[in-house]
């Protein structure tokens, strides 16, 4: 098996055709991280306001039976 470039210099300028083959890896690896990127720090941000609905449920409660004992 034979490589298909002859060194790193020649497989970064891809036959010529570099800007393209670049161009194209570029604007289809970087949606991918943005998405990635996106949908972790949405991920964080519904378990936070989970955290922040569950607290502010359980000092409700806590007001109530305050109150009742009252």
């Amino acid at each position: 098996m034979t490589p298909a470039f002859a060194s790193w210099s020649d497989f970064f300028a891809m036959g010529g055709y570099a800007l393209y083959v670049w161009l194209a890896v570029a604007m289809s690896v970087i949606p991918l991280v943005v998405l990635v990127v996106h949908s972790t720090l949405q991920h964080r941000a519904i378990l936070r306001g989970v955290a922040q609905q569950r607290a502010r449920e359980a000092r409700m409660r806590a007001a109530q039976v305050q109150r009742e004992a009252a």
